[in-house]
This record gives C-alpha cells, structure tokens and sequence, in this order.
C-alpha cells in the first residue's frame, strides 16, 4: 500500500522536537507544522523505561517525519503535550500504509 494516504491526514500539527536538558530545563527545537490525523483517546502506553503511562492522544504523520520522544507537540485544538513514544510503522511491503505513530501525554 505504501506511505498513508495524504486525505487522511486531515489535521496540523505543531512539533518542537527534544534536543536535550539544559541548566534551564528542556530544550526545544523552532516549531515545524506537520499534517497529522489526530485520535482523542485515552490508553495505557509504555514509555522509554518500559514503565506504564496514560497517553491521551495519537498523533499519525507521514513516517519520515521526525517526532522525537520528549518533544512538544500542539493539537489542533491548541493543546500541547510531552511525546511519550515516536513509533515508525512500516509494513515492509504488506498493504498497510506505512506511518509514524506517536502518544502524548
């Protein structure tokens, strides 16, 4: 099937991607909007450290589009939120579009 289609992703996104801590506290990146589709819904996640979390959000973007774990993203609906995964999905040539899926917090 290749790459998600592009009427699918129906929504913009803003991401500022981690770069690191700093004496004052996360650093970000310049804010790059991206078309996502965005899902509302509440689930149990595992983060980097395998611990479980509550995600609220999943974020769907084109698979190459960066989206480091820790960064900041803004919704839509003007709510931004932590990254808790960045997961590329790729199908490795099965028809399901390949994508990147991403939690937040």
């Amino acid at each position: 099937m290749g790459v998600i289609p592009g009427f699918l992703l129906r929504h913009e996104v803003t991401i500022e991607a981690y770069l690191g801590d700093s004496a004052n506290g996360p650093q970000y990146g310049p804010p790059m909007v991206a078309r996502a589709f965005v899902s509302e819904k509440t689930r149990t996640v595992r983060d980097m450290r395998g611990e479980e979390v509550i995600a609220s959000t999943t974020v769907f973007l084109l698979p190459d589009q960066e989206c480091p774990p820790e960064s900041r993203v803004t919704t839509p609906w003007g709510r931004a939120a932590s990254v808790i995964t960045s997961d590329r999905r790729d199908g490795g040539g099965l028809p399901t579009p390949d994508h990147r899926e991403v939690t937040l917090e």
